[in-house]
């Protein structure tokens, strides 16, 4: 990552004014592999830039519960390039690659107990603090001017409200629409939120928060627990003895087996579809970018060229992954209404 952060602000000024100095680069190697996934995998330390060869970044505390020593508190600093604090490291390969270990009495290197404040966590405590503030300032507005018609910003989010409750949530429920709204609104605006955010480059952005499956497990797994929470008699009764042929339920129960795999298939979609769209645009964006450095050591006329179609692909990459991004808020909060309204039905 240090090697394209190096031309990050080349390449700012270059989008700007539609001009690169290629001469000004050097031909140093980069490793395309380390850029894409030291982006998409979480981190003890936020990297915004490098400067003269001086990491600029925000270390993050750890802490960690040692078998043998307890609980450790440090900044993520004292562990930078290779070293030991306390006989914790950050493991450079194996199984637990980029996580802090330790090395027991035994000579053994195990993971200890880990609830770091890592990257993707502070991003998504930033996230909620700003769809907080967002949300509670709306209302603070709606109390100030009780008869007036919002505009601007307020009125964007109202829009935005109003399409998802009325369109989305109530089409989808029915008649109980409204103790489920708070719970879908919410994850609609977090996971947009998130999604945009995870598009900015420069710091408190481009986090990929909701490209982690660690993310979308768990508001996939909301929706699991919401959904079969809420199922009614007939959900349950279609799922253990659906309406289909009796030889298609004894003595093989072929069709209840199905219907009950699709139980968890359905959040699982919800899990998959979400982390593999995001991460997937981060990682093409990444890629296209990659191009302009790569191609330094063939010259100034094919640098140029393959600049100017990266930075081509990168714009509409963009352009196409703020699309995405609201696609896929829309999409996570549609099928979840839908999911609820089905086991209700």
């Amino acid at each position: 990552m240090r090697t394209l952060d190096k031309y990050k602000l080349l390449l700012i000024i270059w989008l700007a004014f539609g001009w690169i100095g290629v001469n000004d680069v050097s031909a140093e190697e980069i490793n395309v592999q380390e850029i894409v996934f030291s982006h998409i995998q979480d981190n003890y330390t936020w990297h915004i830039t490098s400067w003269n060869q001086q990491e600029i970044s925000i270390p993050l505390p750890i802490i960690v519960k040692s078998e043998e020593r307890g609980w450790n508190f440090f900044i993520a600093s004292r562990l930078h390039e290779g070293n030991m604090h306390h006989g914790f490291y950050i493991a450079k390969e194996g199984e637990h690659a980029g996580k802090v270990v330790e090395k027991k009495s035994t000579g053994e290197e195990v993971r200890p107990l880990d609830i770091s404040i890592t990257k993707n966590v502070l991003a998504l405590l930033l996230s909620c603090i700003i769809l907080t503030s967002v949300i509670l300032g709306v209302a603070r507005w709606y109390k100030k001017h009780p008869m007036e018609a919002p505009g601007g910003f307020v009125g964007m989010i109202e829009a935005c409200i109003f399409f998802i409750h009325d369109g989305v949530i109530k089409d989808n429920i029915g008649k109980d629409y409204r103790k489920y709204a708070p719970y879908l609104l919410t994850v609609f605006f977090f996971i947009l939120l998130n999604n945009l955010m995870g598009l900015i480059p420069v710091f408190p952005g481009g986090a990929n928060v909701t490209g982690n499956i660690a993310i979308t497990l768990v508001l996939s797994a909301i929706t699991f627990i919401i959904v079969n929470v809420s199922g009614t008699k007939a959900y349950w009764k279609g799922i253990f003895w659906p309406e289909t042929p009796l030889f298609l339920k004894l003595p093989f129960p072929l069709m209840p087996f199905v219907e009950f795999f699709g139980v968890f298939t359905k959040p699982f979609a919800l899990m998959i579809r979400l982390f593999a769209n995001i991460m997937a645009g981060h990682t093409i964006i990444l890629g296209l970018t990659c191009l302009v450095f790569i191609s330094v050591s063939m010259g100034a006329i094919v640098n140029g060229a393959m600049s100017i179609v990266s930075v081509v692909f990168c714009v509409f990459m963009n352009c196409i992954e703020i699309l995405v991004a609201c696609i896929q808020a829309y999409i996570f909060t549609l099928l979840s209404a839908v999911y609820i309204g089905l086991a209700k039905e």
